[in-house]
This record gives structure tokens, sequence and C-alpha cells, in this order.
């Protein structure tokens, strides 16, 4: 059953909205604080609302579209502006990511200064001190992945922790290391705050596991320098975390696809954190997008890199069949990508209404039942932001990193391996070849979770990667600077100059 009171954000929505400048003064044309934030009902329906903030497209059911990004896929759609970026058009005006990450980010940020603040000053005796410190622990885990979104796109922005009013809404960015330092913060109070349960049976409310992934998360991306050369000290920080976790309640589950199917995602013991959605009202049109309209089209090298069952790539194992490509190969290709219909056997059958530019359907998150896919179809299916399975290749990057392909790093790929009935992989591999392996299975394991485009700047091999795809329907174009994204011009010109652009775009 869903949960967090059934998401009720309409109107408390509205009390916590942010206006149209993200950064700007509290509202003052919605209902007023004085009738709201009088009992702990209004806390709970308030924080329906932060965790509502999230459900923003792009960060839930549209995230596998920041795969066109890369060379995992194409975007025929060009979806917040996905084919400029691919091709290098980048500007301070341009819309889309580059602008939508900052406003969205603000927005949600905004709505929890103001809930944070409110909390804060809250004397009534119907909200705990304990009650309190966890509803502060979830308000800023949300916070900690807004102003990590912010990091990853832009590295220097505001930051803002307080509601802001026409006296100080222009905000001047700060470091890359303040930034950081901001994330870390929120995600340590929450770890601090939250309840130490698996976040199975927190009815959708984020737990101490789901700060400590996500700051595992924000750290693994920290730790790689510009020369691509891994920080030490941040790599063992991130261990300790990577280690409680897989010291506590989550597994990898049997079947990989329960992950992403409505029906078997309550209580999955792999879900650490998950954005919830709930039909009729609060639905997604995920099928309609993925399954009918091709949003986002897989590219040919991408299931190329899906290995044949014995554990060799395509053309060099000798179960390699050009008449049939896709017999005896790793399952996860099967479970990630259809070719050309969705066909889930029995004549459960749907072919898209759209083109089939490479020829490749995204499969990963389709709902068989929800067959055919239409503008009728409504998803309620959670969008899983952590999982266990990526926990695991984190460590095993961690360990390799800093301790070389050890039996831990082994232990930890060939569980996710073994899951999906692949052999294990090679012993006596170099460090440098236990790192290419790793990156393998991040690719294959995590496709189109929207985690390939970050995992290629954090390695800083984005350049190398992307300007090398050739099988891409639209050229591909990368450069240095775009490691770091412009600020939106828009914020730059009401800022009155406090906003200054990043450099490379000035």
């Amino acid at each position: 059953m869903k949960t967090i009171n059934n998401y009720i954000i309409i109107g408390v929505l509205f009390v916590l909205s942010a206006c149209e400048g993200f950064l700007d003064r509290s509202p003052t044309d919605q209902l007023s604080s004085n009738l709201f934030w009088q009992s702990q009902t209004d806390f709970e329906n308030a924080l329906t609302a932060i965790y509502g903030s999230m459900q923003v497209d792009m960060y839930t059911y549209g995230a596998p579209n920041k795969d066109v990004l890369t060379d995992n896929g194409y975007g025929q759609h060009n979806y917040y502006g996905s084919n400029a970026i691919v091709q290098g058009n980048i500007f301070p005006s341009s819309g889309g990511y580059i602008s939508s990450i900052y406003s969205t980010a603000y927005s949600g940020i905004a709505r929890i200064n103001i809930f944070l603040n409110q909390l804060q000053s809250y004397e009534g005796e119907d909200i705990s001190d304990e009650m309190k410190s966890r509803y502060e622990g979830e308000a800023k885990f949300v916070r900690g992945y807004f102003y990590f979104e912010l990091y990853q796109a832009y590295g220097e922005v505001p930051v803002v922790t307080e509601p802001l009013d026409l006296e100080n809404q222009s905000q001047p960015k700060v470091s890359m290391e303040q930034v950081f330092a901001q994330v870390r913060d929120d995600l340590t109070d929450a770890i601090g705050m939250l309840e130490e349960i698996p976040y199975g049976n927190s009815g959708g409310h984020a737990v101490k596991s789901s700060a400590e992934a996500l700051l595992l998360r924000t750290l693994m991306y920290e730790a790689y320098q510009e020369n691509g050369a891994a920080n030490s000290a941040i790599m063992e920080e991130a261990k300790l975390l990577a280690q409680s976790l897989m010291e506590g309640d989550y597994r990898l589950v049997e079947d990989v696809e329960s992950v992403f199917r409505t029906g078997s995602q309550e209580g999955n013991e792999e879900i650490i954190f998950s954005v919830k959605f709930l039909a009729p009202d609060n639905a997604t049109p995920m099928d309609q997008w993925y399954g009918d309209w091709l949003v986002v089209s897989p590219l040919q090298n991408l299931v190329n890199d899906f290995e044949y069952m014995d554990g060799l790539p395509y053309g060099e194992s000798p179960m390699t069949d050009p008449d049939d490509p896709y017999e005896n190969r790793d399952p996860r290709l099967a479970q990630t990508i259809f070719v050309d219909y969705v066909d889930w056997g029995d004549g459960n059958e749907h072919r898209p209404s759209n083109n089939r530019p490479t020829g490749f359907g995204l499969k990963k998150f389709l709902s068989p039942d929800l067959i055919p896919y239409g503008y009728s179809t409504r998803s309620e299916q959670d969008w899983v932001l952590l999982r266990y399975a990526d926990v695991l290749l984190m460590y095993a990057e961690l360990e390799n990193e800093l301790s070389g392909p050890n039996a831990a790093v082994y232990n930890a790929i060939n569980a996710i391996r073994e899951r999906s009935e692949m052999p294990d992989i090679p012993s006596g591999l170099s460090q440098d070849a236990m790192r290419e392996r790793i990156r393998h299975e991040r690719r294959v394991e995590l496709a189109f979770e929207g985690l390939r485009y970050y995992d290629l700047k954090r390695w800083r091999v984005a350049e190398e990667e992307l300007n090398s795809v050739d099988d891409g329907v639209i050229p591909y174009h990368f450069e240095d600077r775009f490691y770091l994204w412009p600020l939106p011009q828009s914020e730059i010109d009401k800022s009155n100059g406090v906003l200054v652009q990043n450099p490379d775009y000035q």
C-alpha cells in the first residue's frame, strides 16, 4: 500500500511554493502562514509536499532521458534540450536541462527552507522533540539531494538555507567546496536524525540508510579529481558508508525486475529510497513515453556491450551469431531493451506508434499489465533513486581504487552478475582491468537509471567516451568546459549583478 498520506500535495504545494524566482521571497498571494503551521497535521502535509517536489519528471520517470546525453541512447523528441547538449550547443540562454535543474532544485529548496524555519519556531506540544528531529532530517535529506543536483550540474551556485525576502532575494554563488560542504552537512545531519529502520518499513519516508546511500553517491562524485585520479581520503570515508549499508538490512533480490514493477516495490529489500507515485491522480506516463513514443532509443554500442552468457563480448564469444545476435546474451539485455516492439510473451505485445530511429526501445521500466501503451496509460510505479546493487558497485569501485582487485571486489561484482546468471569475472585481473570491468558492470546493470552521464563526468572520461561515439543518430561533441554547465542567463539577469556566470561561459 502506498503511503506518505497518499500524497496530500494539492494545496500544500501552494503553501510552500516559492513563486517564480526560485530564490525569491515567501509567497504573498497564497494561504497565509498564520492559517497554516498550526498543528502536527500541517507539518506532516507540508513534509509530504516536500517529497512531492522530488516528483519532477526529470528526476524521476524522465531520468532515463539523461542517458541520451551519453553513449547509451538517442532522444528523438529532444526532451529537455538533450540534442543540443549532445552536439555541444550549450549556452547560458539554453533551456531544457540547463535552466530546469536550476529552477526546480531551488523551488524545492525554498519550500524546505520555509518548512525548517517554521519547524524551528513551532512550540506546539503535539510534536515531540524526537518527531521534530525526524521531520528536520527528512527535509534535510531532500535539500541535500537538490543541492547535489545543482553541484553536479553547475559547480558554484548560491547556498541558501533560510527563507528569503525582497531585501535579500538576490544571492551570490559560493565556491564548489562550499556547495559540497552544504550537501555533506545536510546529509550528515539527516543520518543522525532519521530512523534506523529498513526503507521498506518506513512507509515511504527517508531513513538513515537512505541518507547514507545518497551521501555515498555524493562522495563518489567528489572523489575524482580533474585529472581523473581518486582522492584516497574521500574514498576511505565513502568506503565506511558502503560497508555500513552492506552490513544492514538490504540485499540483492532474486528477481531484479521486481525492483521496477508496481506490486513488488513495497517492502522490496533492494530499494533504499524511491520517489512514490499513486494512480490515478498521482501517476506518470512512463509506459507511453518509453513503450509507445520511444522517447529513449538505445544505441547499438550499448547493445553490443551486453556480454554473452559465457562472459565474453559480442564478436569474441563463440556463441556470437550475426543472424540471431540477441540469443544467449546477458539476460539484462532483454530486461533492459526491446528490439523493434515490446514483447512480454504469450501474445502480450505492443508495437510503438512512433519511429524506431535505432531499432531499439527501452523496456526496463515498462509494466507488462498496462499494454496497450497510449495516452490513457498511467503508471504508479515508484522511481527508484537508490538501490543496493548500486551500493555494491560503488563498494567494488572504492575497494579497487584503494587496495586493488582483492577478494572483496570480486565478491561484490560477482554477486550482481550471479543474480543475472552471468559467470564470475576472470580471476587475476590487474587494477586497471578491474576498473574497466566495474565500469562495464555499472553501464549494463544501471542502464537508463540516469547515472551514466554523471559517471562519465566524475571519472573525467566524458570527452574521450562521448567524442568516440560513432553510431549516434546525431553527432556528439563534448568539450572540457562542459564538465560544468552555465548558470541560466535568466537568473543572472534578474540578480542585479549579484550572481556571476561560470567563467567558461562569460
